[in-house]
């Protein structure tokens, strides 16, 4: 297969196809909607997951793991969760298979083998976790309850793409119980602000915080705070939920606890997530036309030393340099791949860890190891120089937070000038189909209105911003009065 990739700017949709597969991230599974993780893909979640758990155990959660199948009583509790979900779900009917009689070799459902309750495969996991919760929650010392699962949910898709939209797909959902409204909606946002951070302080993608409207929200919440990415090709990723879901849960599963005053009460709940789709908003907000471009914190490489050789001897001779190079920075925390197969020649290896988006590269060769130099080039911007030995442990640690640094002022600056202000309907038209990215502007509230705009122009709100300061307007569209402006945008 060619390495070389289509342009961003002739085929976007197709230039991150072959991406995620030449980049060997992942690929289309046998199982119609799913993915095969590859190791180098997974090495990125991991490095996601890692942080992503520190953090969560910082703010005080506990991971558990809870069963991947719900009984369908249960998941048709919360009505609204299961209407939300319902069409996208997966169904367990029959719990064994036999030999087909009229096909040797085949095998069939057993029709006699079929559950007495059918059981949904989870789309989402707050009814089998709000039914446990009831067990685990008598009092107001049981609370708060701050639970994590690391998990994979499944949602019949039927339009996939690799990271972005998969029928089966990993994520994290955190699910916690309160005694008062005000700790609940102060944790949903807690978490909006940790996956803020994270998005970042690690994947280098600037967000926008906000709230979601009504028509948006989690199926079953009363609020849904957001944080919302814009892509290279002027398109937003809803890169992270937290939501606000009030008594609905609780009142479903019936979970109350006795309060200090000796009363039974409902608890108020919360769920949050993130999932695989992280790597394809990784991917899709830094990325080039050579390949992945991955911000240092995330990279399961961050640095590769490519000897330039002819023969053992010079092999030899240029190892027994790097050596103590190579010990400094692992004793620096860097992750550092030596590659010194003698199947690639250098330049098909340049390509290689161009394409994986390797932050910083090293070669040597014979004139460096006379020199005693060494050539450094980072992947954000393509540039090289040329080191002494004894200084490149410094300049790499410093090019890595220069490399993170950029990464995200890159991104920030795109997201700058593709934000639109627009106050009438054509150039709110003219601003999404010519230029893309966020558009800002004014909407009367009300579902009709959203529901119209998107018909007419495919974009969506995105959020209503945390810091969308309060001023007189008129709707976009309608001409009615309205008291602050949204986030539109086409969206993954």
């Amino acid at each position: 297969m060619s390495k070389k990739l289509t342009s961003r700017s002739q085929d976007y949709s197709k230039w991150y196809n072959e991406l995620v597969i030449k980049a060997d991230l992942a690929e289309t599974s046998a199982v119609r909607g799913c993915m095969v993780i590859k190791p180098y893909g997974y090495a990125i979640w991991e490095k996601m997951q890692q942080q992503l758990d520190t953090m969560f155990k910082d703010t005080g959660h506990q991971n558990a793991y809870f069963p991947l199948f719900v009984p369908k009583s249960l998941f048709e509790a919360e009505e609204k969760n299961a209407e939300g979900f319902a069409k996208e779900c997966a169904v367990v009917t029959h719990y064994r298979l036999q030999n087909d009689p009229e096909k040797e070799g085949k095998l069939r459902v057993d029709p006699e083998a079929r559950l007495e309750e059918e059981l949904v495969v989870r789309p989402t996991s707050e009814a089998i976790i709000w039914n446990t919760f009831r067990g685990w929650i008598q009092s107001y010392r049981d609370l708060p309850l701050l639970i994590n699962q690391w998990a994979n949910v499944v949602r019949w898709e039927m339009r996939t793409r690799l990271f972005l939209r998969t029928a089966e797909f990993l994520w994290q959902e955190g699910h916690t119980a309160h005694t008062t409204e005000a700790e609940a909606i102060a944790e949903a946002k807690q978490m909006q602000e940790v996956y803020a951070t994270f998005a970042e302080q690690y994947m280098a993608m600037p967000v926008v915080r906000g709230a979601k409207t009504e028509s948006e929200r989690f199926a079953g919440a009363l609020e849904t705070y957001t944080i919302e990415a814009l892509m290279q090709d002027g398109k937003a990723l809803q890169a992270g939920t937290s939501h606000f879901l009030g008594q609905n849960f609780a009142n479903a599963f019936d979970v109350k606890f006795t309060s200090k005053e000796g009363k039974q009460e409902y608890v108020w709940a919360t769920s949050w997530g993130v999932s695989t789709r992280l790597i394809g908003g990784l991917i899709m907000t830094h990325s080039d036309d050579s390949g992945l471009v991955l911000p240092p914190k995330l990279a399961p490489i961050q640095v590769v030393i490519v000897p330039i050789y002819k023969g053992e001897e010079q092999l030899r001779l240029i190892s027994e340099k790097l050596d103590p190079i190579i010990t400094a920075l692992k004793g620096n925390g860097i992750s550092v791949k030596f590659d010194d197969r003698d199947t690639l020649r250098p330049g098909a290896k340049f390509a290689e860890y161009e394409l994986k988006g390797v932050p910083v590269r090293i070669a040597m060769g014979k004139r460096d190891l006379e020199n005693g130099t060494l050539e450094v080039a980072r992947r954000d911007t393509f540039e090289k120089q040329i080191v002494k030995r004894e200084e490149v442990v410094d300049v790499v640690k410093d090019l890595l937070i220069q490399i993170q640094e950029n990464l995200y002022n890159r991104a920030i600056d795109y997201r700058t000038n593709h934000t639109t202000v627009v106050d009438n309907f054509e150039d709110f038209k003219k601003a999404i189909k010519e230029k893309g990215g966020f558009v800002s502007a004014h909407w009367d509230g009300t579902a009709e209105t959203e529901d119209r705009i998107k018909e007419l122009t495919k974009a969506t709100i995105r959020c209503i911003p945390n810091d969308s300061k309060l001023e007189d307007g008129v709707c976009v569209l309608t001409g009615k009065p309205s008291k602050q402006r949204v986030l539109f945008a086409k969206a993954y």
